[in-house]
This record gives structure tokens, sequence and C-alpha cells, in this order.
């Protein structure tokens, strides 16, 4: 059949998944993934992975680990991989093979999900939330007549700088929506020069966090460190700092105002753990490698 929907039929194989387990450490290696070059972009490389899934979950096994090739990284993100790879390194090191050339990539297959079921959920979601807009929304009920040909509002006594914000409130329907000049004059002018300077910098500290968390000496500054297991650590660490807290400051969007604000946050992560661990410990080599 072609449609990847369809459950019957095994008239043509049209692709394949090999994966080894390694149920003591609860992860999956993909070796192979393929889907024939006739039955691509129809939806079978997501359904093989979905199956995939649901056999780990029923194995018991919490992370799917591969090295992906440059034409394969894009398919695996659209799965879920991520380069950055948050399984510590001991429980998959001298285990899986290491290619030349490839990227080494991580995948968490949460033991709750039916990972087969997902579009159904999604599409359940989205009909869930279509009907909560309709019983407030007005644009589906009120249709207002198509703008006259060369309709120019009335700027009298507007100054240049809200003209453009005028021109849209005069527009049929924007009033009636909640808008006010107010909100439109926030959309232009200054206001958007530095809301565009603000977006500017956080994909700036992004891309620098990115680059930070996907180095393999950051594995142990990825989460806060759990202070169940190592109950002295707030007495000695006063002021704990990690990669996930820093991602959510700098998406935030107002926490960091500078660059240089992100690299405080980075070099106290990294001698907090020298502080708490000493000079010997393998989480003080990564501290080093890091900073």
């Amino acid at each position: 059949s072609q449609d990847p929907k369809h459950k019957g039929g095994d008239e043509e194989i049209i692709g394949g998944i090999c994966y080894r387990a390694y149920p003591e450490m609860r992860f999956a290696e993909i070796a192979f993934c393929a889907v024939s070059a006739s039955q691509q972009v129809k939806g079978y490389g997501t359904k093989l992975m979905n199956l995939l899934k649901r056999q780990m979950v029923r194995e018991g096994l919490e992370y799917s680990i591969t090295y992906a090739d440059n034409y394969a990284i894009g398919y695996f993100k659209k799965q879920g991989f991520t380069k950055a790879i948050t399984m510590p390194k001991g429980r998959y090191h001298g285990l899986i093979k290491d290619y030349d050339g490839g990227t080494i990539m991580e995948c968490y297959v949460h033991p709750s999900i039916d990972f087969t079921q997902v579009p159904d959920m999604i599409e359940a979601q989205k009909t869930f939330l279509l009907q909560r807009v309709a019983t407030v929304a007005k644009s589906h009920r009120v249709v207002y007549p198509a703008l006259p040909r060369g309709l120019k509002p009335d700027l009298t006594g507007v100054s240049r700088a809200n003209q453009d914000a005028a021109r849209s409130m005069a527009i049929p329907g924007v009033a009636e929506a909640g808008w006010t000049l107010a909100d439109l004059q926030a959309c232009t002018g200054a206001a958007k020069d530095s809301d565009r300077k603000a977006n500017q910098l956080k994909s700036e500290l992004l891309a620098l966090w990115r680059k930070t968390q996907e180095q393999q000496s950051a594995w142990p500054f990825r989460e806060p460190v759990n202070t169940d297991e190592v109950p002295d650590y707030l007495e000695v660490i006063k002021d704990p700092i990690d990669l996930s807290t820093i991602e959510k400051r700098i998406r935030k969007g107002t926490f960091y105002k500078t660059r240089e604000m992100l690299l405080v946050d980075l070099m106290r992560m990294v001698n907090n753990c020298k502080l708490y661990n000493g000079p010997d410990s393998p989480y003080t080599d990564c501290a080093v490698q890091l900073e």
C-alpha cells in the first residue's frame, strides 16, 4: 500500500532498522536504518522509528544512540535525536562502534509514551485547541468586505513615526479584534529596533550555549546537581549553576543583557565543579577541558 497508515500487506519490503540492545545499560545502538528510495518521503521512516521506540519501551531501554552521516542528520533530528549527548558516557563508552565522519546522536525514549500513537495524539490536541479557540474567536463568524482600491486613511495630525500604525488601525476588524494604536506603535519604530537587538543577542547566546553543551566534556554540567544524591553540595557551593538553568535564562530573554554576563555564569559553573570535587576528580578534568 502507498498509504503509510495502512497496516496490512506484505508485498514489498520498504525499509528496516537494525539495532543492538544493551539491557544492563538501558540503551540501544542503531547500526542500520534505511528506507527504499522509491518509498521515501511518505512517512515510512518515521513509522519505522516509532515502532522501534515502542519495542525499546517494551525492553526497558531508555536511550537510543547512533552515528549519523551528513545525509541522515536531518532525518534523525525529526525523529527526536540530538547531538547533545545526555546519557553518561560511561554507559556507552567502549560498547558502541565509533565511525569516522559520522555524528553521534541520541534520543531519549520516554517509557510512558506509545510512539506509534503520536500522530493520533497530536491530531487530538489540535482538535481540542481549535474547539477551545472557536468558543471565543469571531474570525470564523465575522467577515469584513475587501478593502477598496486606493484606500487612503485620514492621517491628519498623525506624526510620521505613527503613520504605519494609524494605517493599520483603519483596516476594518483590527480595532474590533482588540488592537489599539499603542499596541501597533509598540511593533514599530524604536520598540521594534529594541526587540530586534534583543532577539539577535538571544540567538547569539543560544548558539554559544549549544556549542558549549555539545562538547564531550559538558556532560556533568547539563543538569543541576542532584542534592538527594549529594546532600552536602549546597553547604560547599552557595550559588549553583548548570547548563539547563543557563538555557532557561537565555530563553527568558531578559536575564542576560550582554555576552559577558553569560560568560560569568559559565565560569562560575566550572569553578563550582573544581571547588567541590577537588583536583583529582574526573569531574574536575571535564571542567578544565570545558573551560
